[in-house]
């Protein structure tokens, strides 16, 4: 009888998403190759998601990477495909536990260059700074850069090759086939990767829901120019802060209608100041200060703003509030949202919205003109891109579960005979094929809370949104030696309803009086008991179970 051949494992190329699958946001993900106990690691983006109200108190989300930090003898290093903040925001937090190289291109590189020297990693980083076509090496990894259009500067797919295969991961991309700035989409170098052979692509599905082709930047571009020629008075452009693009078209369209430019938002400026160190923006002239919007006739003047996506501290909503230092907005003006809302900002870009109204603002959207134009493929840039690269197969990635979904059934339904749907945590086998899920590892979210990083399901914010529903009773009791109170039960609410403290220290109160002396030298007993009735009592009154602690000290 023949033994059963064992499968030879060393040759595969396997794909670990630890964010970016399921989602908008914090794209972070590891390829492996060379089997086994010896697998090396290469990782590809990291980035970050922001806070809501789900998460009260956290401005930012990063992906748990322990997996990797505990492996990091094996990681080879980090590629960054763009400069957006779901792909590069994570680096400053989470590269000291990494402690690898960062390969990227001159415009990822000037504003990683801003985000370490804010986090004191000023010249600590070893940077590799690549040429938007750079071929180049990582261990076992064979990579190579191809530009492809997005929303932001020197964007690039990583073509990804090893023993086992070829794979392409395609970052985040659109086909404009008329960019206003950079080199464009490569479709030669795809047409000549397809028919050298693509085992697998990896792609960005954000926009897959749509059909057709998204517009050029150059139809954007006209269709500012115009709104800005017509406007009576001011004009606020807020975009992404990142969108050279975009920024210089609002820039044009001020200097055609007369209008000088204000930059309001520290973003912005840093982009800004990327995109002129790589040589973008050369013609754009000079940029006045937000101090100096105030002096300009209000029909001789553009403001260019963060907070499209409705951040409670960026410029656009604290002028809308009317909180802004130096900029105050009056009948007449007009705000262009030069931006589509990303799903779950929209609570907060309304708000904006209602605000702007209160003060009879004017606002134009996507909605109302062509003023926006996504970064994100729809379905005949798709199609095009599969007929360029010819995969076997095709991993649906940067997107909510239902946009992986469609995009699987899309790739299927153009002929890709394999498919299969990621999840954070799963490592999948890409080559040899077939597709197929072969391991797990542990993943998760972390929260940076203030200046310091805590444990996503069970750190600091889980408590504060409870808090935020029920609020919080503390009773406070002093004992002596005899176990007898020494001074009155305090009682302190906050969140609580008014008018409840006479029962809930009725309550207290009653429970230590059931207390036999010898247990009230227990103070753990003492202070458990007394939770435990205070916290009933609320619910019978007021109907709902608030956070109580208990403080028992002795004399």
């Amino acid at each position: 009888m023949n033994a059963k051949k064992k499968f030879d494992h060393s040759h595969d190329l396997v794909l670990l998403p630890f964010g970016g699958t399921g989602e908008i946001g914090m794209n972070c993900y590891a390829y492996g190759a060379d089997g086994g106990a010896a697998r090396r690691w290469l990782l590809v983006d990291l980035g970050v998601k922001f806070g809501s109200e789900r998460e009260p108190g956290v401005d930012v989300i990063l992906p748990d990477i322990g997996f990797l930090i505990a492996n990091r003898d094996r990681l080879e290093g980090l590629v960054i495909t763009h400069a957006h903040e779901d792909h590069i925001g994570a680096v400053p937090w989470l590269w000291p536990q990494l402690q690898c190289p960062v390969w990227c291109t001159p415009f990822a590189a000037e504003l990683l260059k801003l985000k370490l020297k804010e986090h004191g990693l000023d010249g600590e980083v070893p940077v590799h700074v690549m040429d938007q076509k750079a071929h180049f090496k990582a261990g076992p990894f064979k990579l190579e850069f191809v530009p492809v259009t997005h929303s932001i500067p020197e964007s690039c797919a990583l073509v990804i090759e090893t023993t086992g295969g070829r794979i392409v991961h395609s970052g985040d991309w659109k086909w404009d086939k008329t960019p206003l700035m950079g080199r464009g989409m490569d479709e030669k170098r795809f047409r000549e990767l397809g028919e050298a052979g693509v085992d697998v692509l990896v792609c960005d599905s954000t926009n897959v829901l749509r059909e057709g082709f998204s517009p050029s930047e150059r139809e954007v571009a006209a269709t500012l120019a115009d709104i800005v020629r017509e406007a009576p008075a001011r004009v606020v452009v807020t975009t992404f802060a990142s969108q050279v693009e975009r920024i210089y078209s609002a820039v044009k369209a001020a200097r055609a209608a007369g209008r000088e430019v204000v930059i309001a938002g520290r973003a912005m400026r840093n982009t800004i100041e990327a995109a002129r160190a790589t040589g973008f923006l050369k013609d754009a002239g000079a940029f006045l200060d937000e101090e100096e919007a105030g002096y300009l006739p209000p029909d001789r003047v553009l403001i260019l703003c963060t907070g499209s996506q409705g951040e409670p501290r960026a410029a656009i909503a604290r002028i809308a509030e009317g909180s802004h230092p130096h900029i105050e907005l009056n009948r007449g003006d007009l705000v262009v949202f030069s931006s589509k809302t990303i799903p779950g900002n929209e609570v907060e870009v309304a708000a904006v919205h209602n605000n702007l109204a209160l003060i009879d603002i004017d606002v134009l959207t996507s909605d109302d003109a062509l003023v926006h134009s996504s970064g994100h493929p729809r379905q005949g840039e798709l199609q095009a891109l599969y007929d360029w690269l010819k995969p076997r197969a095709l991993v649906p990635m940067h997107g909510e579960p239902r946009h992986l979904r469609a995009h699987a059934r899309f790739a299927e339904a153009q002929g890709i005979g394999e498919t299969l749907i990621p999840k954070d945590g799963t490592i999948m086998r890409l080559c040899p094929a077939p597709l197929q899920v072969v391991d797990e590892a542990p993943v998760g979210r972390l929260h940076v809370d203030g200046q310091l990083i805590v444990a996503g399901s069970e750190g600091s914010a889980k408590q504060r949104r409870k808090l935020s529903f029920v609020g919080i009773i503390v009773a406070v009791l002093v004992l002596t030696e005899k176990g007898e109170l020494a001074d009155d039960i305090q009682i302190v609410t906050d969140g609580v309803p008014p008018g409840l403290e006479d029962e809930l220290l009725e309550a207290a109160e009653t429970a230590f009086d059931s207390l036999p002396r010898p247990r009230r030298k227990d103070v753990n007993q003492v202070a458990e008991t007394l939770r435990m009735s205070i916290r009933r009592a609320a619910e019978q009154v007021w109907g709902k179970k608030p956070v109580v602690k208990v403080i028992v000290s002795t004399v």
